[in-house]
């Protein structure tokens, strides 16, 4: 009689097999929420306010350890790795609704006093010399664009308070800002705009244009 080999694998049962990639899964997905909380989330730019530093239709990586991830339930944050800049860009929660997202430049911060002359940004007394800035609407501008003109191109001065900033659009004359809602709490900052991952042009009449015009020399750049 012949004698079966002792040398053959041993057969593993499916049960272990889909236990293991369960756990792999599990993992996977904790990792990526872990990731998306404290890490970098992806972000995209819905309008045209911060024109032209930024398009409609980018989608930005955004770095949420710069200024301290919020912990989730526990209403806290991780120390922060620095704090903001003046004059970079920074992603928050909008003060009217935090469920809203916004990216504008920073361009206050705690102490600095703030105003506007003819449409020219003043900082501690001197006039600034912005070239990030893009004067053009998209539009035509309507009743209440016209009322609210001569404001929010003369304002101030006004005195950034602790543990707030201002903050304005590069679209001076397309961008819901600081001068329409006021500042923003440090506690709503959600981080530091990092590169443009993809992006394309939104407005095209074409068909997926999410696929056919994408603008592949945004892909990759950086954002300051």
């Amino acid at each position: 009689m012949r004698r079966r080999s002792t040398n053959a694998p041993p057969i593993r049962p499916f049960r272990r097999e889909r236990g293991s990639l369960w756990r792999v899964l599990l993992f996977a997905v904790l990792l990526a929420v872990a990731i998306r909380t404290f890490v970098v989330e992806a972000y995209r730019i819905p309008s045209r306010s911060m024109e032209r530093t930024l398009l409609s239709g980018d989608f930005l990586l955004v770095n949420k350890l710069a200024y301290g991830a919020e912990v989730p339930v526990l209403n806290r944050r991780v120390p922060a790795m620095r704090a903001p800049q003046r004059d970079e860009l920074v992603v928050f929660d909008w003060p009217v609704d935090p469920s809203v997202a916004f990216v504008k430049r920073l361009v206050g911060m705690p102490g600095d006093t703030v105003a506007m002359a003819a449409g020219v940004f003043v900082r501690n007394g001197t006039p600034q010399s912005e070239q990030w800035v893009f004067r053009g609407g998209d539009a035509d501008p309507g009743p209440q664009d016209l009322q609210e003109g001569s404001a929010r191109r003369d304002w101030g001065p006004l005195v950034v308070p602790p543990r707030h900033y201002f903050v304005l659009g590069d679209n001076r004359d397309n961008s819901l800002d600081s001068r329409a809602w006021g500042f923003v709490p440090d506690s709503l900052l959600r981080g530091a705009p990092l590169f443009v991952y993809y992006s394309f042009e939104p407005d095209s009449t074409v068909r997926a244009p999410w696929l056919t015009r994408i603008r592949w020399h945004r892909l990759g750049a950086a954002v300051h």
